[in-house]
């Protein structure tokens, strides 16, 4: 994930290329460092250096690094062929590389050859089969073909072999939840939890499946994950605020006549209110009284009279 510094870096030496203020090199050599998207930046940048003999010289070794990135870049931009020179040219210079069979399969991929591409792709995972790209673009495939179940498929195999993949555990939660399969992408969710225990976006996704899924046992969890994503950000989660008033409301309801079970749910609903009121009354103040009546609803007037009270 590109971070907000390196961001700002990447927009200044892009408008900085596009003004002519030179730079066009550094700004793609950036650009596969960061593992951006800027494909059509890249395709003009990349290709004004390819053109010109006198700034391709100078590349060296990476005269060929920047054929590849060009020809991923026009497959994103659908100029395939742009695409099909540079891999031409590539597949001229490395005879027989596996990265440039790769490319070719890509190729096939991007013009909508499936069944060529699926073969491409199988027939090179047998002489290499720990190629992550090629294992992510065979999942990349069957999601544009619609072919839902062959994606979970390709991802858990693939997950078999790349287990510390995070990415790819949360693109399976992703679609597993699409599917409202939430048991399946409950043990997603925990598996990026053991891996990553100090991400709040982890926590809170599989706090929300919990709620989703319902029952007394699961809302319970919910609200204990809600609660640690508030923690992990410094209180500053809305959406895990929220979260554990309506988990909060759930479990009151089924645990009705357990008093110390329904005084710790109160107690940390009206905490989780009061600083959901302090929020909106500092950045949103116009939505306070929606939030107010919403609140009402939910069984937290005695807190909301005492916030107000205090003004």
């Amino acid at each position: 994930m590109v971070g907000a510094a390196e961001e700002a870096q990447l927009n200044r030496l892009e408008s900085q290329v596009d003004n002519g203020g030179g730079g066009a090199r550094e700004y793609l050599c950036l650009v596969r460092k960061l593992k951006a998207r800027r494909s059509e930046k890249v395709l003009k940048h990349g290709l004004s250096i390819l053109n010109d003999p006198k700034s391709r010289s100078r590349l060296a070794g990476d005269e060929w690094t920047l054929y590849e990135q060009v020809a991923v870049a026009a497959m994103d931009c659908q100029r395939l062929d742009v695409a099909k020179d540079c891999v031409a040219t590539l597949s001229k210079k490395f005879t027989g590389s596996l990265r440039v069979g790769r490319l070719e399969a890509m190729l096939l991929e991007a013009k909508g050859a499936w069944a060529d591409a699926e073969k491409a792709y199988a027939r090179l995972l047998e002489d290499n089969p720990l190629d992550e790209v090629m294992h992510k673009r065979k999942v990349a495939m069957a999601k544009a073909r619609g072919n839902i179940s062959a994606a979970i498929d390709f991802l858990n195999k693939y997950l078999e072999i790349f287990m510390a993949d995070h990415d790819a555990w949360r693109e399976l939660a992703e679609i597993y939840v699409s599917l409202q399969m939430y048991k399946q992408a409950a043990f997603c969710y925990e598996e990026l939890i053991l891996s990553q225990p100090t991400v709040p976006l982890y926590h809170l996704a599989y706090a929300e499946v919990l709620y989703t899924m319902g029952g007394l046992e699961n809302l319970q969890a919910a609200k204990k994950y809600y609660a640690s994503t508030i923690t992990l950000t410094g209180g500053k989660n809305t959406r895990a605020l929220y979260g554990v008033c309506l988990c909060s409301v759930a479990i009151n309801q089924l645990t009705k006549g357990r008093n110390k079970e329904e005084k710790e749910s109160s107690e940390l609903q009206s905490l989780a209110a009061e600083a959901l009121l302090k929020d909106y009354k500092h950045r949103a103040p116009e939505k306070l009284p929606l939030l107010t009546a919403m609140l009402k609803n939910m069984k937290a007037r005695p807190l909301i009279l005492i916030f107000f009270s205090k003004k």
